[in-house]
Formats: C-alpha cells, structure tokens, sequence
C-alpha cells in the first residue's frame, strides 16, 4: 500500500486503496495525516482523506464555514467521478459529515458521527470561544497543543500525547473562525431526515463534547447504531485504535453495496 497525494479544485487531499469509497474528515486543528491508524482501510476501501479549509495544506481557504467545509468536500468527491461515499467525520468533521447529507444526501452511502454534535446554544458557544481565546492569548504553539492534548486524550502517556501533538496543527488565522462555525450549528431538524444507516460513537470520558450529547443524536436519528468506547475522551481513533477501527469496519462491512 502506497501514499498517494494529489490535488484537485485545490482541495488537497490522500487517496490511498481501491474499493468503495470511504473519506475520513478530520477534526478542529488537525489535518488530514491524523487518520494514519486508519490508513489499513486502504485494503478494502477507497480511502478519500481532505484538509478542511484553514486547515493542514489548505491555506489559502476563503470563507470558512460548516457549509463551505462541506461543498469543498462534495466538490472534492464530483471531481474524482464519485458518485456516493461512506463519510466518517470526527469532531467538527462529523458536523461537515452532517452538512454533506444535508446538501446532497444522495452521495452518502452511510455516516459515522464520532464524539460529534448537532447543536450549540448560542450563548453557551460565545462563552466557549471566548474561554479558548482568552486561554491562548500570548501563548505558544507548542503551549497551545499540549494543553489540547490534555483536553482531547483521557490518557495522558507520552505516547498518546506525541501522537497527537503530530497532527494537531491549529493555524491561528483560521482556528477561531472554524471554531465558531462548528458553533453556530443546529442541525436539530435535519436528524429525524437521515435515512442512510449512521453509527454513532462517543468516548466516555470526552470533556470537549460529552458523549450524552451523541446519545441525543443516537435518539433522533431512526435506526442509528451507538458505540461508546470506554476509557477514552475525544480521540478514540487514537486512544483505542484496534477497537475504533473494527468497530467501523463492521459497520461499514455490513453496509457495504452489493457485488
């Protein structure tokens, strides 16, 4: 299996593997190579793995936005002649996840939504951005992604928080705004619609959107499935690697188009 990287609409993105397509979106401040535990799907599936605007190679964004996060991936998918996808988005990735279903539900073959959510009182959200921005005024990158990493992970080993520090690289210019984009979405109406099989995951002890809020999306979503993985926060991908990525693996698998 080889890394492949490739450009188009100036989205850049990874492509590895052969088979269905599968795209990965990635979380607030991280890029697209933290999906690397989950590289072995190339050996079934199309692996289709973008910077969001403002985020890793992306640079020169735009407007950023959860919708225009989203029509740069549909984008993305149309200019490579693919018609439908399996979309797992982590964090804001599964918000992004949320708006391609609502902009072209018919190129969703199936969602996973992992310690995600779907809405975010106003007021409740200002408080937050404020709080964030006001704890990493005059600090630096470095301060800044270690106390992240202590925010995201439940377990604290060197190992977890090298890791992780490896892919979360917040650009400043484009941090906040992403962050309040993520905060501004109510997506409260749009769940009931979801018609395609969707997998609901949550981590215990996540502190940065806590896994009750998942179990509410579980709630209003017809037929969704609901794993909570246990002994882990925000980064389950990472924390529980072996056991996040078989738990997707069945479910895709089992949603998986006829031959």
């Amino acid at each position: 299996m080889r890394e492949i990287f490739k450009s188009c609409s100036e989205i850049p993105y990874l492509r590895l593997g052969a088979g269905e397509p599968l795209v990965f979106l990635h979380g607030l401040g991280e890029v697209k190579e933290g999906w690397g535990n989950q590289f072995e799907f190339a050996n079934q599936y199309d692996l289709i793995i973008p910077d969001l605007r403002g985020h890793g190679e992306y640079i020169i964004p735009g407007e950023i936005s959860i919708k225009n996060f989203a029509y740069d991936v549909i984008s993305l998918l149309k200019g490579l002649r693919i018609e439908s996808a399996h979309i797992c988005g982590l964090s804001m990735g599964g918000i992004v996840a949320q708006e391609i279903y609502r902009q072209a539900p018919e190129m969703c073959r199936s969602l996973m939504l992992v310690s995600t959510l779907h809405f975010a009182p106003h007021h409740l959200g200002k408080l937050f951005t404020d709080f964030r921005k006001n704890r990493s005024e005059n600090k630096s990158l470095e301060d800044i992604t270690e106390r992240s990493a202590k925010v995201c992970l439940y377990s604290w080993t060197k190992e977890n928080i090298d890791s992780f520090s490896q892919f979360y690289k917040p650009n400043k210019e484009f941090f906040f705004k992403s962050m309040d984009a993520c905060l501004k979405v109510n997506n409260i109406t749009l769940l009931p619609t979801i018609k395609v099989p969707t997998l609901i995951i949550g981590g215990q002890y996540d502190s940065v959107i806590p896994v009750w809020v998942q179990f509410m999306m579980h709630k209003q979503i017809r037929h969704s499935e609901f794993v909570i993985f246990r002994n882990t926060g925000h980064i389950a991908k990472l924390e529980a690697k072996d056991e996040f990525n078989q738990v997707l693996r069945t479910f895709l698998n089992k949603h998986r188009m006829a031959s």
